[in-house]
């Protein structure tokens, strides 16, 4: 029997929320994608990711701010609220397409990390079964879904820790057989090997990589006691955060020179076979699996509750707000799995390419995502009939410069001449959303 309420179930702790947003921010962009990164800029990445992780806080302190204003309300109401139906309804649809192509990228790189032990198997295969076990995890109960991101994510920060334990004991010749050494930050081209320029053609990547730290404010609704605890999520989140990326670059910086990081395995794999640990590429290829699909994990659910958010408003199908007796959005989550099936057919027809191929529009998508949100908080703040515990500190100029940095960055790669597939894929989809939400307008 369907639960009429319509409602989602409240069954995500404090704790549940800030290891989804976690788990939705490290995954490929970290693990995968910071060989990517370390090749683009070198040791400056690290200040890549520093600048990232500011403005980061900026947007999740917009984000927490509004929430607490409106309590209930998620990224997508308050886009809503902000804009009306035609803003929300383009920044809605392009944060679902967003997290589809995120959780695609996860899982066909879930599948990769799998063939470390299937040699012989298909990609498609491999990502399909980890895709289905994924779906399946999200049409349980939200408070078991919770409980089951809770302890994977718990995985791969733990990892994490003892791969920065025991790369700064490496570092500083701590660990038998190592001397230590701090040369390879200057050596090979400096810190700054490719320039500025270099540092700063790291940065779509580097949004790739944070994104999914806006998924506490699709969890808002599904939190129990959320004004007392958000503000407190929020700031351990994005410290957390900037730790778990600035200090592993450095140390792979520091440990390996920059130009012979290898893309074709994980940085974190060659510094821990670097250690001489029995059987640390197995462990570490565990870990890198589960990380994953840890963050596609965050990716269903993220798709899944922005399309029963925009049933509400009207601006998706009314079948997309119907609740399962569990009290989760089934329907939406079953359309995210159509799709996902759709991505995995490529990495069919395109193995070796389908990961870069996917891996430059999310970078695009959630530079545009943050723009909204702190746009929208922009807007509200004047609207405010209660003054927030928790609030922005210099407003409005702390957010009018976060918009104009991600503006920055967004305009620098769209006019730059690079990454020109997602580009040009990116461009499409903002185009079509435009036409479509006048449309969806004039239907309501």
């Amino acid at each position: 029997m369907k639960n009429n309420q319509n409602h989602l179930q409240k069954g995500l702790s404090p704790r549940h929320v800030q290891f989804i947003a976690l788990a939705g921010m490290i995954g490929t962009g970290i693990f995968k994608g910071s060989s990517d990164t370390v090749s683009l800029a070198g040791p400056s990445v690290a200040a890549a990711y520093f600048i990232g992780g500011i403005l980061l806080f900026i947007v999740m302190a917009a984000l927490g701010e509004m929430a607490l204003v409106y309590p209930g309300l998620n990224v997508q109401h308050l886009i809503h609220k902000a804009f009306g139906s035609r803003i929300s309804f383009i920044v809605g649809w392009l944060y679902w397409i967003n997290w589809i192509i995120v959780t695609v990228v996860e899982l066909i790189a879930a599948g990769s990390f799998l063939k470390y032990w299937f040699p012989s198997a298909p990609l498609w295969i491999l990502s399909f079964v980890c895709g289905a076990f994924i779906v399946g995890v999200n049409l349980i109960e939200v408070k078991y879904y919770g409980e089951f991101e809770f302890w994977i994510a718990g995985i791969k920060i733990i990892t994490l820790v003892a791969f920065i334990v025991l790369g700064a004991l490496i570092l500083f010749g701590l660990l038998p057989g190592t001397s230590g050494t701090l040369s390879n930050y200057t050596a090979h081209g400096g810190f700054f090997p490719n320039g500025i320029s270099g540092t700063f053609s790291a940065f779509l990547v580097v949004m790739f990589s944070y994104g999914g730290a806006e998924l506490i404010g699709v969890t808002v609704s599904e939190t129990k006691d959320s004004e007392r605890v958000l503000p407190q999520i929020i700031k351990q989140t994005v410290v957390r955060v900037m730790l778990f990326y600035i200090l592993p670059i450095l140390i792979i910086c520091g440990i390996i020179p920059w130009n012979q990081v290898s893309s074709a395995e994980s940085p974190f794999v060659q510094v821990f076979s670097r250690t001489g640990l029995p059987g640390a590429a197995n462990v570490m290829n565990f870990v890198l699996l589960t990380a994953v699909l840890s963050a596609a994990n965050s990716g269903i659910y993220a798709t899944s509750r922005t399309l029963f958010t925009m049933a509400e408003s009207g601006e998706a199908p009314q079948l997309f707000r119907s609740i399962s007796n569990r009290g989760i959005p089934k329907n939406g989550i079953l359309l995210t799995a159509f799709f996902i099936l759709c991505g995995i057919v490529l990495s069919y027809f395109t193995p070796d390419q389908v990961i870069s191929y996917l891996m430059a529009i999310p970078g695009f998508t959630v530079l545009l995502v943050w723009i909204a949100i702190c746009a929208a908080q922009l807007k509200l703040r004047q609207t405010y009939k209660r003054r927030p515990a928790f609030r922005v500190k210099g407003y409005p100029l702390t957010t009018l410069i976060a918009i104009l940095a991600l503006s920055g960055i967004f305009l620098s790669f769209v006019f730059g001449g690079g990454n020109r597939v997602g580009t040009t894929v990116c461009l499409i989809i903002l185009a079509v959303l435009m036409v479509l939400s006048f449309q969806a307008k004039h239907k309501r």
